[in-house]
């Protein structure tokens, strides 16, 4: 199963590689690692995405909590969350598909950032898989380069992380 953990560590040198550690010595992948000061300076908010059975992400999330560097570890998946990711996508345009292009990118909400005579470079935001199905939708020859940031999220409500 997807898990998605918020983790809020002391912004120090080192903190990230600690945490990572944890994940490869169970031998867990890390599909996606995102990590940002907060509007405390001397936090950051780390999410990770992985792929693992519930019991062992459960086992890495204790394990989270009691290292240094930590200040809270969440399994996000586990409650109600909001979760984006940020995908910038440059394709090749012309006068033949540039109006199915933008049929596309209107339909995903997304937004045209940069545009020359044989380019758009667009932004979305969404859900992962919201992201992906733009990615399917399009002919793959039209694509030229994908930047993607990874998830983030936090809980819903008034509960924190």
């Amino acid at each position: 199963m997807r898990h998605i953990v918020s983790i809020m560590l002391e912004n120090e040198s080192g903190a990230l590689s600690r945490v990572a550690g944890l994940f490869s010595a169970r031998g867990f992948n890390i599909e996606s690692l995102n990590v940002a000061p907060t509007n405390d300076e001397t936090l950051s908010r780390m999410t990770i995405v992985s792929i693992g059975d519930d019991n062992i992400i459960e086992q890495i999330v204790k394990q989270l909590n009691k290292l240094v560097d930590v200040v809270t570890a969440t399994d996000l998946t586990s409650y109600e969350h909001i979760e984006r990711e940020l995908m910038l996508v440059k394709l090749s345009i012309n006068q033949d598909n540039q109006a199915d292009i933008i049929k596309q990118i209107d339909y995903f909400s997304g937004k045209i950032v940069d545009a020359s005579e044989d380019t758009y470079t667009i932004e979305l935001a969404g859900q992962s898989k919201s992201l992906d199905a733009f990615i399917e939708l399009l002919d793959e020859s039209l694509i030229i380069e994908v930047s993607r940031t990874g998830v983030t999220g936090v809980l819903k409500g008034t509960n924190n992380n």
